[in-house]
């Protein structure tokens, strides 16, 4: 019994004396960004002239990333190439590539175009190259005669020309 009180004690002592591991969540906790803005705008440009007006309440940056982290009520505004608006976003949230200028919406994401086409969903890329806004999560689409739901969703800047993946929905339009 005694050589038994013994081994347990010294197994004891031997892990109350081993390293702490550090929590990598509180190692990411303290780290800082290196710029950091609120109330901020960004325009994101092509060939020189503007494709899209960035907004956001906060917006964080990171060095060692080619990330700008706009994480408090997003707001965007699309032009095209005679920078005409075409659309508005919103987002809860967004990240710009700083390589590619792409963007990606997430959080009760709409898009209202200027011609009336509302688009609803969780989570959209911008294309920047392309100027194509696409989604791969459940969409609904909504316009004066249709409206449609699906999984997956690509479209330009402005929702007229737009294909949806597995669509269904309701429409007001006539059969020929």
């Amino acid at each position: 019994m005694k050589k038994i009180l013994i081994y347990l004690s010294i197994a004891i002592i031997t892990i109350s004396c081993s390293p702490v591991e550090e929590d990598s969540a509180i190692v990411e906790e303290n780290r800082y960004p290196d710029q950091e803005s609120w109330n901020t705008e960004i325009v994101l440009t092509k060939d020189g002239q503007k494709r899209a007006i960035v907004l956001a309440k906060h917006l964080t940056k990171y060095n060692d990333e080619s990330v700008v982290i706009l994480d408090e009520k997003v707001d965007v505004d699309f032009f095209d190439e005679e920078q005409s608006h075409l659309s508005h976003l919103k987002s809860h949230k967004a990240r710009v590539d700083e390589r590619t200028n792409d963007l990606l919406a997430q959080g009760n994401v709409v898009v209202v175009s200027d011609s009336g086409v509302t688009l609803s969903t969780e989570e959209l890329r911008w294309d920047h190259k392309r100027e194509r806004i696409i989604s791969d999560v459940f969409i609904t689409l909504v316009s004066e005669n249709d409206t449609l739901t699906g999984i997956g969703f690509e479209s330009d800047s402005d929702l007229r020309n737009w294909i949806i993946d597995k669509p269904s929905g309701v429409t007001d339009r006539k059969l020929k």
